[in-house]
């Protein structure tokens, strides 16, 4: 990994106000985190520390995404997606450098986007995905987030077709992503990634961002359940096209 730039007290605190922003956009829709803290990361400190910065990050979001919205949580849905998907997990990491990355981000960003309105027409027609096909839809995206990154918009659409709402989406995506973070920070520690620097921007973002959460808790608490949902809807949308569009560019 090439060396990080020093990064001075200004830009830790640049880093600092993103951060405490993104906690509470991710925090409120699920997911976002991950998808606006590399705008001032790679301009600052490269592209190459970006995802296991990320990564140190997230085990403080996500745990307290648990926490906020714990009551909500559905450890049966979780479980089941951890069961499926870390196999699969380790397998896509390898999967995947075979595989044309423009190819497989168009693919992934299509799906995505069709599965919007598929879930909205199933639902009317009183159709959910079940628990063998929540298992085999999770495994798939195992393979995915082994191997690419912004696939964490999936988990979401996958526990919205099951008939999560809400912030049990928040709180069962926050549990799973727990643990697929572990296993990534253990992959990065041994590969030697997790130098001083990395760990230090880190928790920055981290301990920043955990109180921020709480405050994305008062928000949802006072949003209408079709409202969450349809800005939930939005968010797999935009990073469905934001795929695509990376691919295509």
């Amino acid at each position: 990994m090439p060396p990080i730039p020093d990064v001075s007290l200004t830009q830790l605190a640049l880093i600092a106000g993103l951060a405490a922003f993104s906690a509470v956009a991710g925090g409120v829709a699920g997911y976002g985190t991950g998808a606006l803290m590399p705008l001032i990361l790679v301009p600052l400190v490269g592209a190459a520390p970006v995802v296991p910065i990320i990564a140190i990050s997230a085990m403080f979001t996500n745990s307290a995404r648990i926490l906020a919205f714990r009551h909500k949580l559905e450890p049966r849905r979780a479980f089941v997606a951890l069961v499926a998907a870390l196999p699969t997990c380790v397998l896509g990491a390898w999967l995947y450098t075979l595989l044309s990355g423009r190819g497989a981000a168009i693919v992934i960003g299509s799906t995505l986007i069709s599965t919007v309105p598929l879930r909205r027409v199933l639902k009317r027609r009183g159709h959910r995905l079940g628990q063998k096909g929540f298992a085999a839809a999770a495994a798939g995206w195992g393979i995915l987030v082994g191997g690419t990154t912004g696939a964490g918009v999936i988990l979401l659409s996958l526990l919205m077709a099951v008939g999560l709402e809400g912030a049990a989406v928040i709180a069962t995506d926050a549990m799973v992503s727990v643990v697929m973070g572990v296993i990534k920070i253990t992959v990065f520690g041994v590969a030697g990634a997790l130098t001083p620097p990395v760990l230090l921007i880190g928790l920055v973002i981290g301990c920043v961002g955990f109180p921020s959460t709480f405050l994305a808790r008062l928000i949802v608490e006072r949003l209408p359940v079709h409202v969450h949902t349809a800005m939930l809807d939005a968010v797999v949308l935009i990073g469905g096209g934001m795929m695509i569009y990376g691919a295509l560019r």
